[in-house]
């Protein structure tokens, strides 16, 4: 029996019209489908009728399927053949444990082809208008994570030093103490910040304010993962735009 072969699938930050016309078709051709918690489920329209659907639920802080299952099922089932569709939120590329598929997978001579998806590291900001660069002060932008181990946390004090453009990922349950590792890095309290949580969805929701702030708004706002966290002078135009009658959310859909 042939080999089959595994997609996997970056089905982006939530709003269906954000799927990528790739991952559509991928969708369409595979036999059985593994698919995220975080991912929005009525992507499953586009699956071929009749396939199989294993949800491997992955929340980060929360109960989720271990990893070993989901690498087992996609080898076991594309051993027999099968055209399996690995589906995760945003890109399979950040944050996704992808490198870890794709070596169990090439291990067993497993064929994989990558689709890429819109991170909700961009997804977000545009929400509220918020450019990650600009020429005359953001040359860069980090995508940090809000859950590395203590003994792999990222070099906070490069990061202000750079100037960069903070976007972080699964930090809200670290709220507290990345803001407090970022001042005693050296960046400005009154640094502008950002969360917007539920991005793109009916449900989002967002706030801007000043770094040292953030804790306190996001605690009386209720506000909760899955959300993204942006800091960075790029950020100071955002509420203004917000306000324009003319500027249109990258929640809205189109017509």
């Amino acid at each position: 029996m042939a080999t089959g072969k595994v997609f996997l699938i970056g089905a982006g930050p939530g709003d269906l019209e954000l799927l990528t016309l790739k991952a559509v078709k991928a969708l369409s051709a595979a036999d059985v489908i593994l698919i995220d918690d975080l991912v929005n489920q009525e992507i499953l329209q586009f699956a071929k009728p009749g396939a199989p659907v294993i949800r491997v639920g992955k929340r980060g802080g929360g109960r989720s399927t271990p990893q070993i299952f989901i690498s087992k099922q996609m080898i076991s089932l594309a051993s027999e053949g099968k055209c399996v569709a690995r589906v995760k939120g945003g890109d399979p590329l950040i944050f996704a444990r992808t490198h870890e598929e794709l070596k169990v997978l090439s291990e067993y001579g497993i064929e994989v082809s990558i689709v890429n998806g819109i991170t909700a590291g961009l997804a977000a900001p545009a929400t509220l208008g918020i450019p990650l660069t600009n020429r005359d002060y953001a040359h860069s932008i980090t995508f940090v994570t809000g859950r590395s181990r203590e003994s792999a946390q990222p070099n906070w004090r490069a990061l202000v030093e750079s100037g960069s453009t903070l976007v972080i990922y699964m930090g809200m349950r670290t709220l507290h103490q990345i803001v407090e590792r970022l001042i005693k890095a050296g960046m400005p309290p009154t640094m502008p910040a950002a969360v917007v949580e539920q991005a793109t969805l009916a449900e989002e929701r967002s706030l801007i304010t000043s770094l040292s702030e953030l804790p306190k708004a996001v605690l009386q706002s209720g506000m909760a993962s899955p959300a993204v966290i942006i800091v960075g002078k790029v950020i100071e135009d955002a509420a203004a735009l917000k306000e324009t009658a003319t500027y249109l959310s990258g929640s809205g859909r189109l017509p």
